[in-house]
C-alpha cells in the first residue's frame, strides 16, 4: 500500500510522545521586517468533552505548546504578537484563569492556569478560510494528576533575549496547506451511501437517500479537488449498488488516509431531526480484529505488513493495536466535523456516536459515517435537496479534512 513507511513512522512518533509539541519555524528562519503579527480576538469555549481555547491571528505564526507544573498549567509560546488591549477572557472550563503578553524579545507567551489537571488533546494552526482568519486551537481534556505530571516536558531553560533563541532550537516547521515535497497528497475516499437496486431511506415526499448521498459526495468531491491538496475517489460515480465490504475494498486498494461515508437517516418520528457523525464502537473493533485475522488469513492487514507466519495472540494483538491506532484518528477527525458542520445546521443530541457499520472497519483507514440529516423530517428533508446547503456543509466538511491533516503534519512532521 502507498505510504506505508510514512505510516508506520507516524504511529511510532505518536507512541513517542509528539503529540505535545507545535510547530515552529527552523531554526536560522526569518521574517522581512514589517509590523508584527496580531492577535484580532481570542477565546475559551466550553464544550462537554473539552475546553478550547481560539487565537484567531493575522498570519501564522511559530508556536510550541507543553504543559508546566506547580502550579498546573499550559504554556503557549509564539513567536512576537501585538495582543489585543482588552482584558482577557474569564476562565471556563479547565481553565481557570489566562494571562498573555510580550515574554522576551521576539517571544510571546500566552498562559493558561488549570482549575484540574488536563491533558493537551490536539494542536490546530488552520489556515484562513473565507471570512475566517487564521486560528491556533489547542484543546484540553480533563485528565488524573498522574498522567498529567507523565506529560509534562521541560521548558527551554533559558531567560530575557535568549528566548528567542531558544524557541528556535525546536525545529518542527509549521503545518503547510501543501503537502511537502517528494510526498503525495493525502488521499480521501468518500462513499455515497446505498445506490442502484438499495435506495436507503426514503423522504417524506420521496427524495431517495442514495441520490442525496451522490449529489453530496460529488460536491465534497469537487470542493476537495479545488484546494489542490488532495486525492479524491468515489466509491461509486453512478446509481450503482456496491456491496459494503467491497467500499472498504476501494478505500484500502487506493491507500487512503480518510474514509468519509455520506448517508441520510429516516425515523418513524417525522420530528426527529439534525445530523450525526459515526465512528466504529469499541466492541465492533474488538471483534472485527478477530473476524480479519480469521477471514483473510492474517496477510496484509496492518499498513502491508505480512502476519500468516505470526502466532494467533501477536497477530490479535497487531490487529488490535492498528485498528486502536485508526480508531483514535476517526474519533479526532469526527470532532472536527462536528464542530465545523455545527454551525452550518442543525445537530442531532449526542452527536458523536458509535456503531459497528460494516464500511467504518478498515483496520488501517481513519474512517467515519456522516449522517446528514432526516429525510423523514420535511425541514432536513428540504435543506438536503437544497444545492446552496449541500454547498455550506460541503464546506464545513473541507475545513474539517483541512485541520485533521493540518493536525497530524503538525503533531506527527519527521
Amino acid at each position: 500500500m502507498r505510504g506505508t513507511g510514512h505510516k508506520m513512522r507516524r504511529y511510532l512518533q505518536i507512541l513517542l510522545g509528539t503529540a505535545l509539541a507545535g510547530g515552529l519555524l527552523a531554526a536560522g528562519a526569518s521574517r522581512p521586517a514589517a509590523a508584527d503579527p496580531a492577535v484580532l480576538e481570542l477565546r475559551i469555549g466550553v464544550h462537554a468533552e473539552k475546553t478550547r481555547f481560539v487565537l484567531d491571528l493575522s498570519e501564522a505564526v511559530a508556536y510550541r505548546v507543553y504543559p508546566i507544573d506547580s502550579p498546573m498549567r499550559v504554556v503557549i509560546d509564539l513567536a512576537r504578537l501585538d495582543w489585543p488591549p482588552a482584558r482577557p477572557p474569564a476562565g471556563g472550563g479547565v481553565i481557570a484563569a489566562l494571562r498573555y503578553g510580550q515574554f522576551a524579545a521576539g517571544t510571546s507567551r500566552a498562559v493558561l492556569d488549570l482549575a484540574q489537571p488536563a491533558a493537551v488533546e490536539q494542536v490546530l494552526l488552520l489556515p484562513a478560510s473565507g471570512d475566517k482568519p487564521v486560528r491556533l486551537v489547542v484543546d484540553l481534556v480533563p485528565t488524573t494528576r498522574e498522567a498529567f505530571v507523565a506529560a509534562l516536558v521541560a521548558p527551554p531553560s533559558v531567560s530575557g533575549s535568549d528566548m528567542a533563541t531558544a524557541v528556535a532550537s525546536f525545529p518542527i516547521p509549521l503545518p503547510k496547506p501543501q503537502p511537502e515535497t517528494g510526498h503525495e497528497p493525502p488521499t480521501i475516499v468518500i462513499d455515497p451511501g446505498h445506490g442502484g437496486v438499495d435506495p436507503g431511506a426514503i423522504g417524506a415526499s420521496g427524495l431517495h437517500e442514495k441520490a442525496v448521498t451522490l449529489e453530496m459526495s460529488r460536491r465534497l468531491r469537487d470542493m476537495l479537488l479545488a484546494t489542490g491538496r488532495y486525492r479524491i475517489q468515489l466509491t461509486r460515480e453512478s446509481d450503482t449498488f456496491i456491496r459494503l465490504r467491497d467500499r472498504i475494498a476501494i478505500a484500502r486498494a487506493a491507500g487512503a488516509d480518510l474514509f468519509i461515508s455520506i448517508h441520510a437517516d429516516a425515523h418513524p418520528t417525522s420530528d426527529l431531526r439534525g445530523a450525526s457523525v459515526y465512528t466504529l464502537s469499541e466492541t465492533a473493533s474488538d471483534e472485527e480484529a478477530e473476524a480479519l485475522a480469521a477471514r483473510e488469513n492474517k496477510a496484509d492487514l496492518i499498513a502491508g505488513v505480512n502476519l500468516s507466519n505470526e502466532s494467533e495472540v501477536v497477530t490479535g494483538i497487531l490487529i488490535d493495536l492498528a485498528q486502536r491506532e485508526t480508531k483514535n484518528h476517526s474519533v479526532r477527525f469526527a470532532r472536527l466535523v462536528i464542530d465545523a458542520i455545527g454551525s452550518e445546521t442543525y445537530l442531532l443530541g449526542n452527536t458523536h456516536r458509535f456503531a459497528g457499520f460494516a464500511v467504518l472497519k478498515a483496520p488501517d483507514v481513519p474512517s467515519v459515517l456522516v449522517e446528514l440529516g432526516y429525510l423523514s423530517n420535511p425541514e432536513d428533508e428540504a435543506q438536503l435537496h437544497s444545492t446552496a446547503y449541500q454547498a455550506k456543509l460541503a464546506q464545513a466538511i473541507v475545513e474539517a479534512v483541512d485541520a485533521y491533516f493540518g493536525t497530524r503534519q503538525t503533531l506527527l512532521q519527521p
